[in-house]
């Protein structure tokens, strides 16, 4: 291969993203002093580009623009040029964010925004093309249109950055609710979703539609709280039809990001570690209440995806998969007709095509192939071809495996393998509530080599670090790393309840309460307090593509403060919700896990408490009982009979003994508790109650 023949600064970055662009002819510098000190000494405006690997339109605009050498030269003669990885910078995003969307009313990526040398924004969008077209203009003419605006007319350039800064320095400044908290957000909460519920497709309407998997998890307690029949078959008729659609990976397990239409038939092709995490929380919960064997067989489907592609040998999960492959989007995944009839042969293609929608014409674009979706049930696919529904059966599990060992010689999509501390927490929880609620030990295998290798790799000095990649760990961690994490651990604790884990989530909630709480205005920082100075310091409120950082540290404080009876820690959860009360009532699509966590602070959790020999069949047996019943607020502890120190650091534990011999569990809730049991029997009959 002969050598690229630019080189610039990011080819000593650890981020894909980053690296995709080191041979662009853009001058470009990542974020950091060199490139801020240069563009005050040089007096040139800042080009700031924020975007990330598995981005689609990323990649457009770096094909259009940042590899044509003649906007590169535009950029380099006017411009300091600085290339930001969102997932490894979202401190950095946030704020450039808000000030994009204050300037144009929208977001997205990839984003362009213009600064002062003074990192102030005074100017900025999304995409732009390379030429006028799609009513946007050009991105010469936005260069060119710049650097006059900076060269020419300064004070009306920095009087708008002042406007702005004046306005992002505001944004997050919020005072406690007068009102106490109570439980009547939830009723208006639920009238808000179910007003933009989508009866024939599920999910929220209009397309494009998202997972949003803290709404329908909220839902789900909705129905548990009031009996609203409604609410559970929302979430239901969501995960049917999504985990039917072109959104799920049918052939390799694993979501897609988001559906560009209503039926979830053709996704952005992307998958992105979180969404994962995630959908398999909320199919698990699903399982808990229904006990339908499909949402089990759809969450060992993406965790085995999970394990099988996306974590390094280490234990450490890797971001995201790329949506393009051959620089096609969702060329992997797509098939022809005649792809499959050569793969399968005629009558096992004919019932593979007929179930999956595989058609001459194809479903996607224009391409004449289609994306594998379930359009009708087994039952009617296999009447209609005057078939068994075992015989299709067989014909489509035959046909699932070798269509994915033939997927598997393709190119496949890029993948971006950093690992970022938080998203691993989310899905460090995930794996462990699925090995405790399936019962399934290599789930949890996987929870405690991945909390190892955070441990070991992301944590350091008492602090945790943002991002791993190819032996290296950097940048300081944000406030969704720390609670993210913190949810992993308790959640490990409560599947293992090996304290180690419980031990650490609460050293780790210590630390964040340090580092990254407003003493004066209340809440938590996004960043800590020995964090990089920025022209704004945000905070983490609203619920985006992954919960808010205040709403899970909400979350697991409340938690922590059960199972360790600090006070502190639910005080300042307290704190925390008064100060959003009157967000989540307003705006309760963007506060969905916040308004979990806040039905558990005015529920009574129950306080299970078992004690018995982990390995006892007998005590594996009422376990198991627990993990498979459907209790959104509850916390579990476990000890063995002789273990002295477990009962030392948790207060529940303390004087609970084995009842006549037997494994015994004790619940108790709102300052009662009732008489230990030893049966599943009893159990059943008490965590009904």
């Amino acid at each position: 291969m002969s050598e690229p023949k630019h080189t610039n600064r990011l080819i000593h970055e650890t981020s894909p993203y980053l690296r995709q662009h080191a041979h662009n002819p853009v001058d470009w510098f990542p974020w950091g002093e060199e490139a801020l000190s240069l563009a005050k000494a040089l007096d040139k405006p800042i080009l700031l580009s924020i975007g990330y690997s598995a981005c689609h339109w990323c990649h457009v605009m770096e094909h259009e623009s940042f590899e044509n050498e003649g906007i590169a030269s535009l950029m380099n003669r006017y411009f300091v040029n600085i290339k930001v990885d969102r997932e490894e910078r979202p401190d950095l995003d946030a704020i450039y964010m808000n000030a994009v969307q204050m300037l144009t009313g929208r977001g997205g990526w990839p984003m362009t925004v213009f600064l002062t040398p003074d990192q102030v924004p005074f100017f900025g969008g999304t995409y732009f093309p390379p030429q006028d077209r799609y009513g946007m203009p050009g991105f010469p003419k936005i260069l060119l249109g710049v650097a006059d605006a900076y060269e020419t007319r300064r004070e009306e350039v920095l009087q708008s950055a002042r406007e702005i800064l004046d306005e992002l320095q505001a944004i997050d400044t919020t005072r406690p609710a007068e009102e106490p908290l109570t439980d009547a957000v939830f009723a208006k909460a639920y009238r808000v979703f179910s007003s933009r519920f989508d009866w024939n497709h599920g999910g929220f309407a209009p397309a494009p539609k998202f997972p949003n998997s803290m709404s329908h998890s909220f839902l789900l307690r909705y129905w548990y709280k009031i009996k609203e029949e409604r609410a559970k078959e929302m979430v239901e008729l969501t995960l049917l039809k999504m985990s039917q659609g072109g959104m799920y990976d049918q052939l390799g397990g694993g979501f897609h990001r988001y559906s560009t239409d209503a039926r979830w038939l053709v996704p952005h092709f992307e998958k992105m570690l979180y969404d994962n995490a995630l959908l398999v929380r909320l199919l698990l919960e699903a399982y808990q209440i229904t006990g339908e064997a499909y949402y089990r067989q759809t969450v060992e489907e993406t965790l085995d995806y999970v394990l099988r592609e996306m974590t390094s040998p280490a234990g450490g999960f890797y971001s995201t998969q790329d949506a393009d492959s051959e620089g096609v989007e969702g060329k992997f995944f797509i098939w022809s007709k005649a792809e499959v009839e050569q793969l399968l042969g005629t009558e096992d293609a004919d019932l593979f095509c007929r179930f999956y929608d595989v058609t001459e014409e194809g479903n996607f674009e224009e391409t004449h192939r289609s994306i594998l979706n379930i359009r009708e049930p087994l039952s009617v696919v296999a009447n209609l071809k005057n078939v068994t529904e075992g015989r299709l059966t067989e014909a489509l599990n035959r046909g699932r495996r070798i269509l994915f060992e033939a997927r598997e010689q393709r190119i496949k999509p890029g993948l971006d393998d950093k690992q970022l501390t938080a998203w691993n927490g989310l899905m460090l929880a995930s794996l462990a509530r699925a090995g405790a609620v399936l019962g399934e030990p290599r789930y949890v295998a996987a929870a405690v080599k991945n909390a190892e290798f955070i441990l070991a790799n992301l944590y350091r000095d008492g602090r945790l670090l943002r991002t791993h990649k190819d032996g290296e760990s950097k940048l300081n961690g944000y406030l969704e790393d720390y609670s993210f994490l913190i949810d992993g651990l308790v959640s490990l604790y409560e599947t293992t309840f090996e304290t180690r884990w419980l031990e650490k989530a609460q050293e780790l909630a210590d630390v964040m309460l340090e580092r990254f709480s407003d003493t004066e205005n209340g809440g938590l920082y996004f960043t800590s307090n020995d964090h990089e100075t920025l022209i704004s310091r945000t905070k983490d409120f609203f619920d985006n593509a992954t919960p808010s950082g205040n709403s899970v540290a909400v979350d697991v404080l409340l938690r922590l403060g059960v199972l360790t009876g600090v006070d502190r820690y639910r005080t300042k959860a307290e704190e925390i919700l008064l100060l959003l009360n009157e967000n989540m009532e307003k705006m309760p699509s963007g506060f969905a896990h916040l308004l979990c966590a806040l039905d558990f602070y005015l529920s009574a959790p129950k306080e299970i408490a078992v004690v018995g020999d982990p390995q006892d069949p007998a005590t594996l047996e009422l376990l198991a009982e627990i993990n498979r019943t459907y209790l959104p607020n509850r916390v579990l502890v476990c000890k063995h009979p002789a273990d002295t120190e477990a009962e030392k650091r948790i207060p529940l534990l303390r004087d609970r003994t084995l009842l006549n011999g037997q494994p015994a569990v004790y619940v108790c809730e709102n300052f009662t508790c009732q008489q230990p049991v030893t049966t599943v029997e009893e159990l059943r009959k008490m965590l009904k109650n």
